[in-house]
């Protein structure tokens, strides 16, 4: 119910809501008397209808809380971000996917809009996906590619698994990932693994620019990345 409310937008009434969902309006009713008592929806008087409420937004950052990286980490993103003006971001594993904890950038130096803190991202097309899938054991790169696909996102996104098989070959003998129109159209990246004290690959850490930036830039944003991701 909560999802029909967010797609409709602010004003749906419990009529719609029912016709959308396919439930009984009594049935409807109840439940929107709950939602509105919790705070997960609202009862809006200007609109005569239904929106969400502010819990909504209170888990979203009890979401990206539960993702976000140390003040030391975040200060290091800034700096790298700053000093090579290059949106930035960081990525970590949650349970079997991998998710996106902080992103530095500006609107001079934009980072995608779909990346986004909390939420995860496709692994096998973004740069940091990439490193993060290299650095897992087989069984453990299964269960992760189970959850996300092999989705065709951008021109050049791996097209299936011998094809990602050998682009990750070539991640852990580099020590960094690139990609070039494999997430978004005319964007491209390069990221680097960060190691926790065990040695295992925790997160890592990517730029992402225009495809052009990228041409002009590549080994300087590459030299960046891996020296920030060392010293995380």
């Amino acid at each position: 119910m909560i999802e029909a409310v967010a797609a409709a937008g602010d004003g749906v009434t419990a009529k719609a809501i029912a016709r959308r969902l396919g439930c009984p309006l009594p049935t409807v009713y109840r439940a929107l008397g709950t939602l509105v008592d919790e705070g997960y929806l609202v009862r809006l008087q200007g609109v005569r209808g239904y929106g969400l409420g502010y819990r909504v937004g209170e888990l979203h950052r009890s979401l990206t809380a539960q993702v976000r990286p140390s003040d030391e980490v975040v200060a290091a993103l800034r700096q790298l971000h700053t000093s090579i003006g290059a949106g930035c971001y960081l990525t970590v594993f949650r349970d079997e996917e991998v998710v996106v904890a902080h992103v530095d950038d500006c609107a001079e130096h934009p980072c995608p809009g779909v990346l986004r803190v909390g939420e995860p991202t496709a692994p096998h097309a973004t740069a940091a996906g990439k490193v993060m899938l290299a650095g897992l054991r087989p069984g453990r790169l299964v269960d992760v590619l189970s959850r996300s696909g092999l989705p065709k996102l951008a021109p050049h996104t791996v097209p299936d698994r011998r094809a990602l098989d050998r682009e990750l070959m070539r991640v852990r003998s580099d020590g960094a990932a690139v990609e070039v129109e494999e997430f978004l159209p005319g964007r491209a990246g390069v990221a680097a693994p960060v190691h926790g004290t065990d040695g295992e690959v925790t997160g890592a850490l990517g730029v992402s620019v225009t495809h052009a930036d990228f041409t002009a830039r590549r080994w300087e944003l590459e030299r960046a990345v891996r020296a920030v991701a060392d010293g995380l």
